[in-house]
């Protein structure tokens, strides 16, 4: 395999390394994301890559091949593979690629990932992950991904990050929702309530508490963020079943405590070292 650049190149933040015989020789992290990058401004911003890392090919993945990107890199039906990526491979320069994203439909059900997929596929392709596995990506959009005999075949995006935002920023409940949210007590009252299925319910009970005095308001965010990771991971996750995380400390340590409440197993991924992975093994395949 040649020395290139890997780029993970997101909406709001850019992570690039120079990749010498399979290994990272130096690597970037900058909120270079896509949004910050002018019409037509993508060759220059890969440019500036490379004057920090070297002048290499470029392998992108991550929403750099949305329709706001550099170019609509397309979509791999599930079930995907590595090898299915690789073949996708969308070119927009001689010597930059984009890795295309994964898609899947049932009936008028559809979903879309950019960038997990390299994540997921790489968690596998690294032995970070079992070829059979439940893995989540918590985030403002959190993915669920099913992968059997090391294929992405089936998941689901829930809004579980945007929403907790949604109702701090512009909700009523959000004038109480400036605490900090942590692994304690109210995040756990949150993930067991939420198994009560009235979210909406539940929700506009963080509004009745703080004005009957029933819960101290800097607990609030936590229990709104229990109620919906607890919504969320009860959703997805049977009871003695393990989810592999790829997952910040922070917000890994919140999904654990949700997934272990409900009586299943959580552990923790290097999402970048799982990104390297898959990311190298697309260019091994490359043709």
């Amino acid at each position: 395999m040649s020395d290139f650049i890997a780029v993970d190149w997101g909406t709001t933040n850019r992570r690039a390394w120079r990749v010498e015989d399979g290994r990272v020789a130096d690597m970037m992290h900058d909120g270079h994301g896509i949004l910050a990058v002018p019409a037509g401004g993508f060759v220059e911003a890969a440019a500036a890559v490379r004057a920090r890392l070297g002048s290499l090919p470029m392998l992108m993945a991550g929403m750099v091949g949305s329709n706001r990107g550099w170019a609509d890199a397309g979509y791999v039906p599930c079930p995907a593979t590595l090898d299915a990526l690789a073949a996708g491979l969308r070119q927009v320069a001689d010597d930059a690629w984009i890795v295309p994203g994964v898609s899947t439909a049932e009936g008028s059900r559809g979903d879309v990932m950019r960038g997990e997929e390299v994540q997921l596929l790489g968690a596998v392709a690294a032995g970070l992950a079992p070829a059979d596995a439940l893995m989540c990506q918590p985030g403002t959009h959190c993915k669920w991904a099913r992968i059997e005999r090391g294929a992405l075949v089936s998941f689901a995006t829930a809004m579980t990050g945007e929403l907790f935002a949604l109702l701090r920023d512009h909700a009523l409940i959000g004038a109480t929702m400036k605490g900090t949210v942590i692994d304690g007590p109210a995040f756990r009252e949150g993930v067991a309530r939420s198994g009560e299925g009235d979210l909406t319910a539940a929700l506009f009970g963080v509004r009745a508490a703080s004005v009957l005095g029933l819960r101290d308001d800097a607990d609030a965010a936590a229990y709104v963020s229990g109620l919906l990771i607890g919504s969320d991971c009860r959703a997805q996750v049977r009871v003695g079943e393990t989810v592999h995380l790829l997952a910040d400390p922070a917000l890994g340590a919140l999904y654990t405590a949700a997934i272990e409440a409900l009586g299943a197993r959580a552990i923790l991924v290097d999402s970048h070292a799982a990104f390297l992975a898959g990311i190298i093994r697309i260019r091994e395949l490359q043709a």
